[in-house]
């Protein structure tokens, strides 16, 4: 910290919620409840897939790891919140700092990019059928998924030195209950324009380029579903596909609110129910969404439940 900002302190004060003391409690009840939920969740679909033969598929592979990297997500942050909100040193070392930013903003690029190449796995099986398995070949699943991965935290490795390099002149209270990128950079004591800039570019570059790929994948699959002269089959699919879009709207709706704006112009407050949002509710949602509410998970889940899940 001395070296880096020229200060004599080695820790943050996450302020997090200790302004309104009488929603700690409760908070405290509600965000262990859904994350105990999403961690059930997110491991059993990781389960799953690679106990049940019938989910090797491309798109339980995609699942698998969306489930991963929603679980890295909620430990990295979610215990920490928890300590902020009970304990009573609301402190974190500033290399916590640095580590909860990077994996933070790394596991959120991830799920952007992965999010888009399962909007695009389900345009290639809605919409070519009968060459679906010559487009989803396993190498090339392997390239899309390693893509994510690589991109995401390449990406974060930048942003992480670019934001926690800059001066922050000995103020380290920071009024949220993690170390986020727009509260990081509000706190810094010099010009963080270029910073904003760059932020505003990577947003760019994450949300918008993905969204815009999901949206015109869930397009065709929409036009797709409307020739399906079976009724039933054509409410069963736009039922799906909506949930889809729901979570898709959700996590990039949190974010792009988020990233895509000056952090002069964010409210703490919500900020924080931003923030509370993309990090709990979206990894509870997704195994929820994409798995356990169709036929083949809901009947994996059944046979591992019933012990019979490899006879």
């Amino acid at each position: 910290m001395e070296r880096a900002n020229d200060s004599t302190f080695s820790r943050f004060i996450l302020l997090g919620f200790s302004g309104r003391p009488q929603l700690e409690s409760v908070l405290f009840v509600v965000i262990l409840i859904i994350y105990l939920l999403s961690f059930l969740g997110n491991s059993t679909i990781i389960l799953l897939s690679i106990l049940e033969p019938r989910l090797h598929t491309p798109m339980y592979f995609f699942l698998s790891n969306l489930s991963f990297m929603d679980l890295c997500l909620t430990i990295c942050t979610v215990p920490q919140t928890l300590v902020n909100i009970k304990g009573k040193e609301k402190t974190i070392t500033y290399g916590g700092c640095v580590t909860q930013l990077f994996l933070s903003v790394s596991l959120g690029g991830v799920e952007c990019i992965l999010l888009s190449v399962m909007a695009y796995d389900r345009y290639a099986a809605v919409c070519r059928p009968l060459h679906y398995m010559v487009i989803m070949h396993p190498e090339l699943c392997l390239q899309l998924v390693a893509t994510a991965w690589l991109t995401g935290f390449g990406t974060s490795v930048v942003q992480t030195a670019l934001t926690m390099t800059l001066p922050f002149c000995g103020k380290n209270q920071v009024h949220h209950f993690l170390c986020e990128l727009p509260v990081m950079l509000k706190l810094a004591c010099t010009n963080t324009s270029i910073n904003e800039a760059e932020v505003f570019a990577v947003g760019v570059l994450f949300l918008v380029v993905p969204l815009s790929l999901i949206l015109v994948s869930y397009g065709h699959i929409t036009h797709a579903v409307l020739m399906i002269k079976s009724v039933q089959g054509r409410w069963k699919a736009f039922g799906t596909c909506s949930s889809h879009i729901l979570v898709v709207i959700i996590f990039f709706g949190t974010l792009i609110s988020m990233y895509l704006q000056p952090p002069s112009s964010y409210s703490q407050d919500v900020n924080k129910s931003i923030t509370l949002f993309y990090s709990l509710v979206t990894p509870l949602l997704n195994p929820l969404i994409y798995t356990l509410r169709n036929k083949e998970g809901k009947g994996a889940l059944r046979r591992l439940l019933n012990g019979r899940l490899k006879s």
